[in-house]
């Protein structure tokens, strides 16, 4: 990038980047009204990470309620809001926390657009339930007028080149040139161009931006929500900031961003992250970039000379 990006404690109109040190209600209380175009975060799932502390599904939602109401006094009328979250366990039962969360915009004049499922290959494997491998982002919106930026984000259309057949746009070509509207499901396995499906892998251990965050938002999956529901210089929050993804997606494509986090360490590692992109050092994953396959002839992929000996065939 090789700009310089101004970065401030507190919310400025003129800042590049803010990196808010504090609770996170405490601190969206402090801010002006109507700042943010887009409110993007993946908040605590309360499941027992190291930043969260475990209490029940009704004291939760309940915190998270007081959360949302506040910012959405600080969303423009044409912003939008895109809450990332997964599924809440508790004695083994599972709590799809999107469902929990509908009513809660609802009950504030939010108006859902898209039900967004991010499937991933990696994760805990489940010894009573099948593996978890997805997540949900709802998209809500202030009101019917909103920014939805289609040519931003299009993907490739599988067949380019093909003709209306009739009428008066006979001969010409049917699709639009700049690519087509990707589907609501952004898988880790599929191609963009053959389903239409956006690849966004999750951040584990050989993905470029992983750093010691345990559950690490990708960049290529806020860029992609930054730069459909929002224009060059507005304003992103993430309320619960983690290591900065947010703000280096809205930094990286022209845009204001803001973080908060109640954890120094991870405002830390924020800042550092915001000097490489700076610097053009910072590794990211790109847009649309092909996952890879393994091929079989990588040791990990193939089945263990003691697994064979243990059952006596091939498994």
């Amino acid at each position: 990038m090789h700009k310089e990006i101004n970065v401030t404690k507190n919310y400025q109109e003129n800042a590049d980047a803010v990196l808010a040190l504090g609770d996170t209600l405490d601190t969206v209380k402090t801010l002006p009204q109507k700042i943010f175009n887009l409110i993007i975060t993946s908040p605590p799932y309360n499941i027992g990470k190291v930043y969260e502390k475990k209490q029940p599904l009704e004291d939760y939602l309940s915190w998270q309620k007081k959360v949302i109401i506040e910012l959405s006094d600080k969303l423009v009328d044409n912003g939008s809001i895109i809450w990332q979250i997964g599924n809440f366990i508790d004695s083994g039962e599972v709590y799809p926390l999107d469902i929990y969360f509908y009513p809660i915009f609802k009950s504030l004049g939010f108006k859902l657009r898209n039900r967004i499922i991010w499937h991933f290959d990696h994760g805990l494997h489940c010894k009573n339930r099948f593996s978890g491998r997805y997540e949900t982002l709802i998209w809500f919106t202030k009101s019917d007028n909103y920014k939805f930026n289609l040519d931003s984000v299009r993907i490739p259309s599988k067949y380019p080149g093909k003709l209306h057949y009739k009428g008066p746009k006979k001969g010409l070509p049917s699709g639009n040139p700049l690519g087509k509207n990707p589907s609501d499901f952004w898988d880790k396995i599929c191609s963009e161009i053959e389903e239409g499906i956006i690849d966004i892998p999750n951040v584990k251990s050989n993905h470029p931006e992983k750093i010691t965050h345990p559950c690490q938002f990708p960049v290529e999956l806020i860029e992609r929500c930054v730069l459909a529901c929002t224009d060059e210089n507005d304003w992103v929050l993430d309320p619960f900031g983690g290591v900065g993804s947010a703000v280096i997606a809205a930094v990286k494509n022209n845009h204001k961003g803001m973080m908060i986090e109640i954890e120094p360490e991870y405002i830390k590692i924020a800042s550092q992250r915001l000097t490489k992109l700076k610097n053009g050092e910072l590794k990211t994953r790109p847009i649309g970039k092909k996952i890879f396959q393994p091929t079989g002839r990588e040791k990990v992929s193939q089945i263990p000379k003691s697994w064979e000996d243990q059952q006596g065939v091939l498994i």
